[in-house]
């Protein structure tokens, strides 16, 4: 009897001792706690606060009329979204430009990275990530005006270039043709974004021990063995976690590139969900229905990113929670 009251004891002073230990942790980086307070709010405010308005999607919305008088009208607007042979043509346009995105938004950044990591000039290797970065930082107007002067046919260089190689006889209108128009958003997020993400990966590679690599070159391992062997391996986490991430935002891919490099002839290639939310529902007055819309986007890609997180904490033990 005495010995059971004794593991209580010793359990209840563990107990007490863990909780002391706790608040004595939280006093000491009260401050930080304090500074932090704001982003929070922030972070309710504009991210969480504003998912009220997912009611909607299930009434029949009138603007200047109270929540309580409005209608309701439960999965009808889904069912008519669902319905929509043009929804299933949108949807496969913006899983088409989100998957090509995602591949050549992963493959290209950490080759660059690997490349630039090699060059060991380094004023030549500072102005090169200089340059390619740089991009990052052009709003997508710009962006695009110097996409589409580029691919014109009145001048454009890659028009010039394409007949000064006898490659074609007359200048090809990429910007009327739908089936090359996946293929120009995708270049054109690759040349824009490409320097940018690498930055992560740079990081990443500089936290590599220099050891690994001056023990590989005593073995004689080649720098193209040292790559695959040391930094590839090593930057393996952060290339998985921002994997989960980019495959969390799948269907989220924004519509500023669609609507800026996008026109009346690529239509049919050029609208994804964004723009469908904004044709079909904010400008014709659907508010309902367009608030469905980004609802299907938010559970697709909230299931997205669980499945991935689950499928590479099973097989790869990374994860982001």
């Amino acid at each position: 009897m005495s010995r059971i009251l004794s593991k209580k004891e010793s359990v209840y002073k563990n107990t007490a001792q863990a909780k002391k230990s706790r608040w004595k942790a939280l006093n000491n980086q009260k401050y930080l706690y304090y500074m932090s307070i704001p982003f929070v709010l922030w972070v309710f405010v504009f991210q969480y606060f504003p998912l009220w308005g997912w009611t909607m999607a299930f009434q029949k919305y009138r603007p200047g009329v109270g929540f309580f008088e409005q209608k309701w009208v439960g999965l009808e607007h889904f069912r008519t979204l669902f319905q929509d042979d043009h929804f299933y043509q949108v949807l496969r346009n913006t899983l088409a430009m989100s998957f090509m995105g995602l591949i050549a938004g992963f493959v290209v950044p950490v080759i660059f990275a690997l490349m630039l990591n090699e060059v060991r000039m380094g004023v030549m290797k500072r102005f090169v990530q200089t340059v390619s970065y740089l991009p990052h930082f052009v709003s997508w107007v710009v962006a695009a005006g110097i996409v589409s002067k580029m691919l014109s046919t009145d001048g454009g260089v890659v028009n010039s270039i394409l007949m000064s190689l006898n490659l074609v006889d007359q200048p090809i209108s990429f910007m009327s043709q739908g089936h090359w128009f996946w293929y120009i958003v995708t270049s054109a997020d690759i040349w824009k974004e490409t320097g940018w993400n690498a930055i992560i990966y740079l990081a990443a590679i500089s936290g590599i021990g220099p050891e690994l690599y001056e023990a590989a070159r005593v073995d004689g391992a080649s720098r193209l063995r040292q790559m695959w062997h040391i930094t590839l391996p090593g930057i393996r986490p952060t290339i998985i976690v921002l994997l989960i991430m980019s495959i969390g935002h799948l269907l989220g891919n924004g519509f500023e590139k669609q609507f800026l490099l996008g026109n009346h002839m690529v239509i049919d290639y050029s609208e994804v969900l964004d723009l469908y939310a904004l044709n079909h529902g904010l400008a014709m007055g659907r508010y309902s229905f367009g608030t469905a819309i980004n609802i299907f986007n938010s559970m697709i890609s909230l299931l997205l990113l669980f499945a991935a997180n689950g499928i590479f904490k099973r097989f790869t033990k990374e994860s982001i929670m």
